[in-house]
């Protein structure tokens, strides 16, 4: 199990994916970038739609169209694609999901899940959208299961 939403999985690993494909400045389609990464097409459509609608990949229509980053997309954090799926909770919420848990009224993990949502929050926002593009070329990370 990971860390973010499975909607939010499949969006990080379907925008580096396509900004991984496209950096040519071709396009790629829904159904290669489904398969590409192990991920229900009609699933992936409407999560794609989405980070479309909100500017973290671009899409267009036609015989060579498909989704595609833009380059200034490329510098983009990796916590923009969380927040624009999950919101920022992950980055500010509690360990254990309660709405009344704060540094004045902590939960039993408080403490100790604060420093992890904190290394979380520092890793998402220094990594940025385009960063695996030379190790997803040389196949030594990958976006499967």
């Amino acid at each position: 199990m990971g860390v973010f939403s499975k909607t939010c999985e499949y969006g990080i690993r379907a925008v580096l994916y396509i900004a991984h494909r496209t950096i040519d400045g071709s396009r790629v389609g829904i159904k290669e970038i489904a398969a590409e990464i192990d991920s229900p097409e009609s699933f992936l459509a409407k999560i794609l739609q989405d980070l479309s609608r909100k500017g973290l990949i671009q899409s267009m229509k036609g015989p060579n169209g498909g989704f595609y980053v833009e380059a200034e997309n490329l510098q983009r954090p990796l916590a923009d694609i969380v927040t624009a799926i999950d919101g920022e909770e992950v980055f500010s919420g509690c360990g254990m999901g309660l709405t009344h848990c704060s540094e004045k009224n902590p939960c039993p993990l408080h403490k100790e899940f604060k420093k992890v949502r904190n290394q979380l929050a520092h890793m998402m926002n220094t990594t940025t959208i385009g960063q695996f593009n030379k190790e997803l070329l040389k196949g030594s990370v990958t976006l499967r299961k």
